[in-house]
């Protein structure tokens, strides 16, 4: 049988690597934020719907989406956030449905969905894989390799569910406090697990 697993983890700790490295090892990989930009491209029904709800100025002069400009509109206003996702969630989740629906039987699903537990879809998947590292170790990247000020990093992770919010949705969880091989090869292990329970080992 095909298995569906949510993949999340906190901003900076290393979920996009795990992501793909799952992929490299055959696993259907259904990116979420993937299919937000996918469902909203050119010519798409759901940048019509955009454009409808929001105004024209919410486009560039090629005719794409200015996400720059739709995000000082939604962020700055909750209402016209919700708008802005009774259009957006209902399109992710069919174009993802479409990809579950057409990997092999036997096959591993991967969701790879950033707030996971704060959306409560835990319960959605035959189990759950937490990307985990200390706080102090996402603020640390953030701040070394995304050049963020120390208070939008901690702003970043304030809005996020916290650690242990996290950790107790996990049925798996891949420690990437340590190097590429040592997260690699819990990738790899929990990957064959998963096979296991989808009965295709």
């Amino acid at each position: 049988m095909t298995i569906r697993v949510g993949l999340t983890g906190g901003v900076a700790s290393g979920k996009s690597t795990v992501s793909a490295r799952l992929a490299e090892l055959g696993a259907v990989v259904v990116d979420a934020d993937l299919l937000a930009r996918a469902v909203v491209g050119p010519g798409t029904p759901g940048l019509a719907a955009v454009v409808e709800e929001f105004g024209e100025g919410v486009l560039t002069p090629e005719g794409l989406l200015d996400r720059p400009a739709l995000g000082s509109l939604v962020f700055a206003d909750e209402s016209r956030r919700k708008a802005l996702e009774a259009i957006l969630h209902p399109l992710i989740r069919a174009a993802g449905a479409e990809l579950e629906a057409a990997a092999p039987e036997g096959a591993v699903v991967v969701h790879d969905i950033p707030l996971l537990a704060e959306t409560g879809q835990a319960g959605a998947f035959d189990a759950v894989v937490v990307v985990d590292v200390p706080v102090e170790v996402q603020i640390q990247r953030m701040v070394e390799q995304r050049g963020m000020s120390l208070a939008d990093a901690r702003a970043r992770v304030a809005a996020q569910a916290s650690r242990e919010e996290r950790l107790a949705i996990a049925d798996f969880v891949i420690d990437n406090t340590g190097d590429l091989g040592a997260l690699e090869a819990r990738v790899d292990e929990i990957h064959e697990a998963l096979r296991a329970r989808a009965g295709a080992v």
